[in-house]
């Protein structure tokens, strides 16, 4: 490719490839980065081809440039723009983006301008998947119980959603029940190849998508570049902002040999997940490559590829090959887009080829013949460990937080009487059934492992033969089955394989993230009175991908990632404890003890089974029945251009910063630490996204306000209230913050009166005087999901900066999009960091015109008696900011203002 050539690529820049049988212009590999092109990972080459067809004028050669300058030293610090053709949002975080749309709509209206011009600049889908909740379970007519339930809670957010679609151009709205937006992504929207006409001529160009969700990245199983960015940065992309990026550094993670008997998709992307964390990935693109990649289906590749952000990394791409091809096929695309992605892909430099070796800024490898069976916890998705390894794991926990043995009781789980009586669970004491570390919820979650119809079909396998023999779970264990697709309950009713689950419990009880993402509904009684008088520490068991305390439950600490058919185990055995592997499941009527070696599916039964279940046509037709459904559909929304706010709404009020003249947080100040954490900080602990507690003071906020404190729904569906969100924020009982040891849930001491109050009203003291607060922490602060609300409910606590280790990339992006500055804290600062008390201050030296990607800050730690003067302990933080236009978000104050001071202009392009 010329490198004079400015402007927006030509068709003579371009080369040509016939598609049903006329020529379409495309943009090969050979031409955006040179003959040897296979040097660079596909990647980068999807990168290239993005920013030779998007990016117009010097810019694009620049760009072209060092995205071929990476390969001399496999790292670059040049910047360039990505141009996504489309946008998927989930119901939870398209929410909060089109309340603030809808307020920037106000503004626009009452300043004279069209409001109109607050609209998508690309399609954007939304999957309405993120506010199941499993209410009712083990019953065949659950899923219409809860769907209805859904709706009913809902019904008010869902009207806006309705009204959002029909007002503002191509946003396009999934309804409630059509399945998992990950999974409606690999089955019904990506093209992985698309055509477009661009000033008469057709082109062929790869499908490229940003989502609002962590685990987007789901969709680079299916060789689709794309990834998860938090709802302010799609903010951006949707007004036709660049979306701007540091040349990543992409780490290869060379594949050999296959997947043995036993092991399964889960297996593998746990095991990537722990080593790719021991690498230290973040935020690095991360592609597979080598020989074991052409031994894995799209739907196991998928599963991995969904864990991105659980290793760390942006992408975990697999590029196409046959494999893709067959996924196409075997989900209803038609043979002719099917063979248009397999000629495009071949002729631009996509196509895998499995002995070809790219060049990678890291390499590891990963030989798939020695991955085991293996599951992941008790906090954290990176922590892996056989599954024998579980009791030990549970040990560790009892002797740091042992729960409240009653009086005659001593012993541990390990050591307790078994219980005879058609089961081997261990009993903690003659007056309760309960083990002391019971399966609370044992949950078949997730698009994770339920994309993948393979893993639905071998937990169904083992159900078939656990029904065979007699074994249910225990009373205490909630099951469930929340598919991400309303065609996995086609093809597993195809198989024979719905009784069988339903048989052992585990009944579908709708298609959505569920309990994956917090709304896992009440614990059984027997778990909830026995954790309520401490004696016991209930575990939850699930296929989803993270496990972080208060997650999937507020009241459960402890959690393990499994694979589907591991679920069914643990569900049958009741006993987190219990060693499955080793240990029987239970007794058959016989008198048989079982164990799981009886009940595990062989490989080859797996494939017959699913080969015979499988239509293609299942994807297509019960995806458009699931988008009728009725109740959806009566739902009337209100028409306009401005939307009609009710005032006494808890659910959609409009926020304060959508509000023109919010300016920038940047400058030099003393700020008061507003709370002082550690490591390991998630999003959900910020800003949580499961039940609301009714003993919160939130909760008495919301019952102040007409709300019944029995049915306060989930934090997740208020996020269009930003009272709502700012109140919960921290509400999670397992973020210690330093400055209140042992205070009560969301807590903190205000500094200058050493009042012990809410951190809401801690905020609220401060904002009244005038004084600025920073919040202090350790490594990976933000790591979780892409919530933007993490973000948004420090802006309103009045956050200026936060000072931590190191920040999840998402988080950071958010941090920047909502104006609050990011700063890196050096090594040999942070114990005195974590030990900064009440009354001592941070003076922070951030002027606007001093930030720059990878500048430093002066900061001055301030004691009681020197607040106001110059200090003695200083040191240099570095801002965590990787591009010119992110600096131009801070220094605008953020995303809204930005936006609205174009309003009233073109759209910025590149």
């Amino acid at each position: 490719m010329s490198t004079e050539a400015v402007g927006r690529t030509t068709p003579s820049q371009a080369g040509a490839v016939m598609v049903k049988g006329r020529p379409h212009s495309a943009l090969f590999a050979s031409q955006t980065l040179g003959p040897d092109f296979r040097r660079w990972p596909v990647v980068l080459r999807l990168l290239a081809e993005n920013v030779g067809r998007c990016v117009q004028g010097p810019d694009r050669d620049r760009m072209l440039g060092s995205l071929r300058g990476w390969i001399h030293q496999h790292t670059s610090e040049h910047e360039i723009h990505f141009s996504p053709g489309r946008l998927l949002m989930h119901d939870t975080t398209s929410t909060p983006a089109l309340v603030d749309m809808a307020a920037m709509r106000d503004a626009i209206s009452a300043s004279g301008g069209d409001p109109s011009r607050i609209s998508p600049a690309l399609p954007v889908e939304v999957s309405v998947d993120h506010s199941l909740a499993v209410e009712a379970f083990g019953r065949p007519d659950a899923p219409a119980v809860n769907i209805r339930e859904e709706i009913r809670r809902n019904r008010e957010r869902y009207r806006f959603l309705k009204w959002s679609s029909a007002e503002m151009d191509g946003l396009h709205i999934n309804p409630p029940g059509t399945g998992i937006m990950h999974t409606i992504n690999l089955e019904q929207l990506a093209t992985v190849v698309t055509t477009e006409v661009r000033d008469g001529v057709e082109w062929v160009i790869p499908d490229q998508m940003l989502g609002t969700d962590s685990h987007t990245p789901m969709i680079n199983g299916l060789g689709v570049l794309g990834w998860g960015v938090g709802g302010l940065e799609a903010e951006t992309v949707m007004f036709g902002m660049p979306t701007t990026l540091r040349i990543p550094d992409v780490v290869g993670v060379r594949l050999t040999g296959s997947l043995g008997p036993g092991a399964l998709a889960t297996d593998f992307a746990l095991t990537v997940t722990h080593r790719l964390r021991q690498l230290g990935v973040t935020a690095e693109f991360v592609e597979f490559f080598g020989p074991g990649v052409a031994t894995l289906t799209v739907g196991e590749r998928a599963v991995v590829a969904n864990m991105a952000p659980e290793y760390g990394a942006t992408t975990g791409y697999f590029p196409i090959d046959d494999h893709t091809l067959a996924y196409l096929q075997s989900t209803g695309r038609s043979s002719d887009h099917i063979e248009m992605v397999r000629t495009v892909a071949q002729a631009t430099g996509l196509w895998f080829e499995p002995d070809s070796e790219p060049e990678y800024t890291r390499t590891v490898e990963i030989n798939l013949s020695n991955i085991q069976t293996s599951a992941a916890g008790p906090r954290r998705p990176q922590d892996l460990l056989p599954v024998s390894g579980i009791p030990a794991a549970l040990d560790r926990e009892a002797a740091t937080e042992p729960p409240r043995l009653p009086a005659d009781v001593t012993q541990l789980p390990a050591e307790a009487a078994r219980a005879a009586t058609g089961s081997a669970r261990a009993s903690v004491a003659p007056d309760t059934a309960l083990p002391l570390f019971p399966v609370a919820l044992a949950s078949i979650t997730s698009c994770t492992n339920t994309t993948d119809p393979r893993l639905l079909i071998a937990a169904g396998l083992l159900a078939r033969r656990a029904r065979q023999h007699g074994l249910r779970p225990p009373e205490w264990v909630k099951t469930s089955l929340a598919p991400g697709s309303p065609a996995a309950a086609s093809y597993l009713k195809r198989a024979g394989l719905s009784e069988d689950l339903s048989a052992v419990g585990f009944d579908i009880v709708g298609f959505g993230c569920a309990t994956c993402i917090g709304n896992s509904g009440s614990l059984t009684p027997q778990v909830e009175q026995a954790r309520a008088n401490g004696l016991v520490q209930p575990v939850a068991i699930l296929s989803g991908n993270r496990n972080f305390p208060g997650r999937v439950h507020p009241d459960l600490d402890l959690g393990f990632l499994l694979s589907p058919p591991m679920v069914v185990a643990y569900g049958l055995a009741g006993d987190a404890h219990w060693d499955v592997a080793s240990e029987p499941l239970g007794v058959a009527a016989d008198g048989m003890e079982i164990y799981l070696s009886d009940l595990w599916p062989s490989a080859e039964e797996i494939d017959r089974v699913l080969a015979d279940a499988v239509d293609p046509s299942d994807f297509a037709r019960d995806f458009r029945a699931a988008s009728r459904y009725r109740l959806w559909e009566e739902i009337e929304a209100p028409t306009g251009p401005l939307f009609p706010w009710d005032e006494d709404s808890t659910m959609l009020r409009p926020p304060p910063f959508a509000a023109p003249g919010q300016g920038t947080l940047l400058g030099r100040y003393a700020a008061h630490p507003l709370l002082v954490l550690g490591d390991d900080i998630t999003t959900d602990h910020i800003s949580p996204a499961s039940a609301i507690p009714q003993d919160s003071f939130i909760a008495d906020f919301l019952v102040g306000q007409g709300e019944d404190r029995k049915d306060l729904n989930v934090f997740a569906s208020r996020r269009g209230n930003w009272e709502v969100m700012a109140r919960g924020a921290y509400y999670a009982k397992s973020v210690r913050n330093a400055l209140t040891p042992g205070g009560p849930t969301a807590h903190t001491v205000h500094g200058p009166s050493g009042e012990l109050m809410s951190i809401w009203d801690a905020a609220g003291r401060y904002a009244a005087d005038g004084d600025p607060v920073v919040v202090v922490a350790g490594d990976r602060y933000g790591m979780g999901s892409s919530r933007d609300w993490a973000a948004k409910v420090q802006r309103l606590l009045g956050v200026r900066a936060v000072l931590a280790s190191s920040y999840e990339r998402i988080h950071r992006s958010n941090l920047i999009g909502m104006g609050i500055l990011p700063l890196l804290v050096p090594d040999e600062w942070r114990e005195r960091l974590s030990e900064l008390r009440p009354g001592e201050q941070l003076h922070v030296d951030a002027p606007a015109h001093s930030v720059a990607p990878g500048a430093t800050v002066p900061v001055t730690i301030l004691g009681e008696d020197t607040a106001g003067a110059a200090g003695t302990e200083r040191f240099e933080a570095r801002i965590a900011v990787e591009t010119d236009f992110e600096t131009g978000l801070l220094r605008a104050g953020g995303v809204i203002p930005t936006i609205l001071s174009h309003a009233g202009a073109e759209p910025v392009t590149h």
